[in-house]
């Protein structure tokens, strides 16, 4: 019997041995310093950006936080939390270069980005749209030929807009800003005829618009944007830990509470993102 128990006791040794010995990268290095650094954006509302205290909130930025608390629980330990902010053009490299552990915004996966990052599972679904001023009669891209769409550059927004005027011939022109805020107010000032984003970000800044109800949006779904965590390329202990949480947060009580908060407007998850939820509910 005595030989049977210590047999096990070093087998349990061993397995806890080999958990101790997975964990490596960026999430030893976030244990060690029992501190994670998040890149959040202040222009990605409802996902990211600052409440009325200048601290980060939205959709994307509460996800993060519950996989921060996840990674605590998970190894019994409390981590500070330093908010790094980013922009559209610096998002991944921050990442990327260490500056921040992830980033929760409003960012599409694309394989493209992949070169530079990794992502997590998907946490939301969106698509490109446009906004438009009511007075112009737009009612559809179809309307908008030869006109004049404001893009925010190097976005997936952009090559979304890019390639339907191409494939639909309407020699619409596109004019590129660094920033949504310079895009939107080019809309406002009548420098373009339509401003084309993600369609819950535009829904965002016409609520902040000077006049509202002088603007509207098209119908026209331009682009299937899938949202994901930026998340360093090639880590794959770091990434299971914040799939983990995420898989472990979708089909609880906390989710739809989190969802109603930001979405409520919006009712139920529409059956392309309750999909999401399902399918990034990972079994243990």
């Amino acid at each position: 019997m005595n030989r049977i128990a210590a047999i096990a006791l070093s087998a349990l040794f061993l397995a806890g041995q080999a958990h101790a010995q997975a964990i490596d990268g960026r999430l030893k290095k976030i244990l060690d310093a029992k501190s994670i650094a998040i890149a959040y954006r202040a222009d990605a509302a409802p996902f990211s950006f600052l409440d009325e205290q200048k601290q980060p909130t939205g959709y994307s930025v509460e996800l993060c936080k519950e996989v921060v608390r996840s990674i605590e629980a998970e190894n019994r330990v409390r981590l500070e939390t330093r908010w790094v902010p980013v922009t559209i053009q610096n998002r991944f490299d921050a990442v990327a270069s260490g500056a921040a552990d992830m980033e929760c915004s409003s960012s599409t996966v694309t394989l493209s980005r992949m070169k530079q990052v990794d992502f997590s599972s998907l946490i939301f679904i969106e698509s490109t749209g446009l906004l438009v001023r009511s007075a112009s009669g737009a009612r559809s891209l179809e309307d908008l030929k030869d006109k004049r769409i404001a893009v925010v550059a190097d976005t997936t927004n952009a090559r979304a807009v890019i390639d339907q005027i191409k494939r639909r011939g309407l020699g619409a022109s596109v004019m590129q800003f660094k920033t949504r805020e310079e895009g939107f107010d080019a809309l406002e000032a009548g420098k373009a005829d339509a401003f084309a984003s993600d369609k819950l970000l535009l829904v965002g800044a016409a609520a902040k618009a000077q006049q509202p109800g002088l603007l509207r949006m098209l119908p026209d779904d331009l682009s299937f944007e899938p949202y994901g965590i930026a998340l360093p390329r090639g880590d794959a202990t770091f990434r299971l830990a914040v799939n983990a949480a995420l898989a472990r947060l979708y089909p609880s009580d906390e989710m739809g509470q989190l969802f109603r908060r930001w979405f409520g407007s919006l009712g139920r998850p529409s059956g392309v993102l309750a999909a999401v939820y399902i399918f990034g509910s990972i079994p243990e």
